[in-house]
């Protein structure tokens, strides 16, 4: 699944491709992508004109004119690209922006997991899902000192603590698992048990490793590609997410991967410690 950084980049790349344009159709090839009703969605984009692409978390708010904007979530596959409105259509396109200079935005998505929402500007927090998430990494609202407290009163394990976006939005499986390899704490680690000078180490390391990570242009494992089709590089720099098996780069203990709530978690057992 894309995660912050990813989605980030596919703000940056997609914005000079589509800002500014009008659109002239929408073709929904496949109509479950769009959560909202199917109709209005055709019905009221036309003529529409895109005006910015602002994102939290996870979440890309493709802002319009006339108050609209689309919320759109990549979940797992999801892809953008700009093409021609001739061009010929990939099986697994399930959406098209038609704009008045005959290029079209393609929504590519090999799971259909994917979804979109056409929502009045300014009620993404009171529509969407985005009303749930808590605050972003590097951002003034998630201080070390609003993290240490948040972690005190989840008895959850840290892993989960960190998955679920209420406590901090944007990270997904590999950031997570990144995060606390480089904080050496155990991913079932209960997240009210872990020392306060510890959760600092681990606020540091997400906004550390978001940060870079973005300046990576995001992590490509699978099969993420930002707007203009091209893969991240943070994935050169993973120590964790996917090695199990290999040495840890601290330690040169194996490391091992387990199930977490249904999620292929990898850490290494000499490392990272069990609060």
């Amino acid at each position: 699944m894309p995660e912050m950084p990813e989605v980030e980049t596919v703000r940056r790349t997609l914005t000079p491709l589509i800002v500014g344009k009008t659109i002239k159709k929408v073709v929904l090839w496949y109509p479950k992508i769009v959560a909202t009703d199917h109709e209005k969605f055709i019905k009221e984009l036309p003529g529409k004109r895109v005006l910015k692409i602002d994102r939290y978390a996870k979440y890309l708010l493709i802002r319009l004119s006339d108050n609209l904007t689309i919320v759109s979530h990549l979940r797992m596959e999801g892809k953008y690209h700009l093409t021609t409105s001739d061009a010929p259509k990939d099986k697994h396109d399930h959406v098209e922006f038609i704009f008045t200079d005959h290029t079209a935005l393609r929504y590519n998505d090999v799971r259909k997991f994917g979804r979109m929402q056409l929502i009045l500007t300014g009620t993404e927090r009171q529509v969407t899902g985005i009303g749930k998430l808590g605050p972003e990494p590097n951002s003034i609202e998630f201080s070390s000192d609003y993290f240490i407290k948040a972690l005190s009163r989840k008895k959850k394990n840290i892993k989960n603590v960190l998955l679920d976006q209420t406590t901090v939005a944007g990270l997904g499986n590999i950031y997570v698992d990144e995060t606390l390899w480089q904080s050496g704490i155990h991913p079932l680690s209960a997240a009210n048990k872990i020392p306060a000078k510890k959760a600092k180490e681990l606020w540091q390391n997400i906004n550390q490793t978001i940060k870079i990570a973005t300046k990576k242009r995001g992590t490509t494992v699978h099969t993420y590609l930002d707007a203009n089709g091209n893969v991240g590089g943070y994935q050169e720099m993973l120590k964790v997410y996917g090695h199990a098996g290999e040495p840890c780069a601290k330690c040169g203990t194996e490391l091992e991967k387990i199930k977490v709530s249904g999620r292929g978690t990898t850490f290494c057992p000499h490392c990272q410690v069990v609060y």
